[in-house]
């Protein structure tokens, strides 16, 4: 009962954290660079546990909030050139370079371990950013908080939906190797969910002081891309935790675990929007 009750009062600062930071751009900027340096420095932590790794905890962390805020800046227009990245290249060379002299077991494992954390994490918490800055006909860049945001409330409703109805009604398991406590049915259920949910903010979006452009069908159209690329990142992480052989990435999150635990299905979740939404634009 009460780790219930810790988890529910987490999970209701987690989501308001993330509701209130869209409203602003400067708040959602400085929410999410903070998850990303979370993130990846929990994810150093775990990978250098594995023996024969050795990754650059600080760096590492370092070039990926960078590289969040040098997308952020860059998509929002504050900064119009992409001479702000050529610090983050750089630095991925020094990555690179600083094994020779670190003397480690394998360098090769440390490579792959410390570009995965720029791949896995950095890079799709930085599309964000991309989802949150529209450019209008006229050239002028917009900050439009309601595809990012929706792309969370996609993200809870599947989880809630899939809770829901696997609980009920699983029989038939998703992906038994990976996380055996999924199934179909609660995969079902929360894309059917999911539909509901972007079915009615994609008929209420005028009145949610927004103008994304989408139809309501591509409105359920990202709803689906959602539920099946958080899915997805859900596995993904899965794996990397069962490989590891840990429960739970970390613990800073009462009752909800590391942050890897909480932002998994994001991670693939949020690039797939965005290459779903311009894909709209070509045809």
């Amino acid at each position: 009962m009460k780790n219930l009750i810790v988890r529910s009062i987490t999970g209701i600062f987690f989501v308001a954290a993330i509701v209130v930071s869209f409203m602003e751009p400067i708040a959602m900027a400085s929410l999410f660079a903070l998850v990303t340096g979370l993130t990846i420095w929990e994810y150093c932590g775990l990978v250098n546990e594995i023996k024969g790794v050795q990754v650059n905890r600080f760096i590492c962390t370092v070039a990926g909030v960078y590289f969040f805020l040098a997308v952020g800046g860059f998509c929002s227009g504050i900064v119009p050139t992409g001479a702000v990245f050529i610090p983050y290249l750089l630095t991925i060379v020094y990555l690179f370079i600083s094994e020779l002299y670190a003397k480690t077991e394998n360098a090769i494992n440390d490579w792959a371990y410390t570009m995965l954390s720029q791949m896995y994490i950095a890079l799709p918490f930085s599309t964000i950013n991309v989802l949150a800055f529209n450019a209008t006909p006229d050239g002028q860049i917009t900050f439009n908080y309601l595809l990012p945001l929706c792309v969370f409330i996609f993200l809870w409703a599947n989880d809630t939906g899939a809770y829901c109805c696997g609980s009920l009604l699983g029989k038939h398991k998703l992906f038994p190797r990976i996380s055996p406590g999924k199934s179909w049915e609660g995969s079902v259920g929360g894309a059917i969910i999911v539909l509901v949910v972007a079915y009615f903010i994609g008929s209420y979006e005028a009145g949610l002081g927004s103008d994304s452009g989408l139809t309501v069908p591509q409105w359920m159209g990202l709803g689906l891309v959602v539920v099946a690329f958080g899915t997805w990142g859900d596995l993904v992480e899965s794996l990397f935790k069962r490989t590891l052989g840990i429960k739970d990435s970390g613990n800073i999150l009462p009752g909800h675990g590391g942050m890897l635990d909480r932002f998994d299905s994001s991670l693939m979740a949020m690039p797939a929007s965005v290459v779903y939404l311009y894909s709209l634009t070509l045809f």
